[in-house]
């Protein structure tokens, strides 16, 4: 159990220092105040969580104690729902409705073509 734990814990704390780094890119070089930052992280996290699930469907060994790291772990650290959450409240109370609603629905949208994707990649390799 210790083991888990300290694997959650270590894919945890990667996942989210990538999540900053690569947030803050992503929006530092956006042209507007859309989340793209939180959506790009949202999005490769579910490319990845896809990926690793496609290798238990095409029978491709993965240990359980890597695939606990990557999902629950790096997977956990890296996407955020919270952020998601609070955003589109954001987008929201400050009248763009639209925006927020282009926010949902993409992340929505993009994030299970991302995970069909990760899948679907998996089969190729």
């Amino acid at each position: 159990m210790l083991k888990n734990i300290l694997l959650v814990a270590l894919g945890g704390a990667c996942g989210s220092v990538a999540r900053y780094l690569l947030s803050k890119l992503v929006q530092d070089n956006a042209l507007s105040n859309f989340p793209f930052g939180t959506m790009t992280v949202n999005i490769l996290g579910c490319l990845l969580i896809g990926m690793v699930y496609g290798l238990a469907e095409n029978n491709i060994s993965i240990s359980p104690a890597l695939k606990l790291l990557l999902t629950v772990g790096f997977c956990g650290g890296f996407t955020t729902f919270s952020t998601f959450m609070n955003e589109s409240l954001s987008l929201l109370r400050a009248d763009s409705a639209a925006m927020m609603a282009l926010y949902v629905g993409g992340s929505v949208a993009l994030g299970l073509l991302a995970v069909f994707a990760g899948l679907q990649i998996i089969k190729l390799i």
